[in-house]
């Protein structure tokens, strides 16, 4: 006999009777807050952590904080689950081993380098990028590694905004000239009339 257990109503998922694979309200609670977590995210970092200190957690998390992102550690089985829930791919074979999952709200390019950089300062081996789910796409370690070279968006759009307002600029430099130029032509035909006329 199963029991079937109802997230946000949108596709059952089956528990055996009898205790096996019985969810506790801690289980359920734990999945319904990272499905929340999930539905707004840009991208997720999947990250393998061994022997991190709690201070150590504290610093990365605190800049993951800043580059608008929240790094959380779950069970992998209930990751899974939301990342289910809300439509994701389930890359399994990234889910083994202890995780922390880092979920980006902002600009995914500036969490990739917060993880990335991180890993190099402290020259560390206790935080291992495993890859990275990013527009239903599933990324590499080395993928992710060159995700985290690009420019952020921000700097992205300045340089554009900086292209497309150098053809401006130039335009309003040559008529500027141009109206200038008439303005001094016409000054000095206003000269030549007066000494005519004086």
């Amino acid at each position: 006999m199963m029991i079937r257990l109802l997230v946000n109503a949108r596709e059952p998922y089956f528990f055996k009777k009898g205790g096996e694979g019985m969810p506790s309200k801690a289980n359920v609670q734990e999945l319904q807050e990272l499905t929340g977590l999930l539905q707004g995210s840009q991208a997720v970092f999947f990250c393998e952590y061994k022997g991190l200190t709690v201070e150590q957690i504290g610093q990365i998390r605190a800049k993951i904080r800043e580059a608008q992102g929240l790094m959380r550690i779950a069970k992998n089985t209930l990751f899974s689950l939301a990342l289910k829930e809300v439509g994701l791919p389930v890359p399994e074979e990234m889910l083994s081993g202890p995780n922390v999952f880092t979920i980006a709200y902002g600009d995914p390019v500036v969490v990739a380098k917060t993880l990335t950089d991180y890993i190099k300062t402290t020259k560390s081996e206790a935080l291992k990028i495993k890859g990275a789910l990013l527009e239903q796409r599933l990324l590499g370690p080395e993928d992710v590694s060159v995700l985290a070279t690009l420019p952020s968006r921000d700097v992205l759009l300045a340089q554009v905004l900086g292209t497309m307002e150098a053809p401006i600029r130039g335009l309003v430099t040559v008529l500027s000239g141009n109206i200038r130029g008439l303005v001094t032509c016409l000054d000095q035909i206003a000269k030549a009339k007066e000494k005519e006329a004086a």
